[in-house]
């Protein structure tokens, strides 16, 4: 079978806390781990998704409308739904490590790095797909 679950592949969460939220996977085990025997890959997606912005509003309404909840999280490959699109996430590779998610102050710090990546890409119109809630 193809491995088609590769780093920047966008993702729909289908259990748990964050079920129906878009991700991208950040690493992949397809072998699992020795504390995760089964295939997983961490993921960092969407929690809050920035709201319509209308030409009307001040500069101050636009970025606090513009402004993103990320989250960051490892997930069973069985828990994950593949799309079509892609993502780049350099930026976002360098900051999310599986390291990063054991200590708590990490995790925050690895959140704040995923807000900015996620905002600065949201704000220049790239991904416009990504960004929007999934209606269903």
């Amino acid at each position: 079978m193809a491995k088609f679950l590769r780093g920047g592949k966008v993702v729909i969460i289908l259990q748990g806390r964050y079920a129906g939220k878009k991700a991208v996977i950040v690493k992949n085990f397809d072998e699992g781990t020795s504390e995760r025997p089964y295939p997983h890959a961490v993921v960092a997606g969407i929690e809050r998704y920035p709201l319509k912005v209308t030409r009307s509003m001040d500069k101050k309404k636009v970025a606090a409308r513009s402004r993103v909840k990320p989250f960051v999280k490892v997930v069973n490959y069985a828990h994950l739904m593949p799309t079509r699109y892609t993502l780049e996430l350099e930026d976002i590779k360098a900051a999310v490590t599986t390291e990063s998610l054991q200590e708590p102050s990490q995790r925050t710090a690895a959140k704040k790095a995923v807000r900015a990546s996620l905002e600065k890409r949201y704000l220049t119109g790239k991904n416009k797909w990504f960004f929007t809630k999934l209606r269903f």
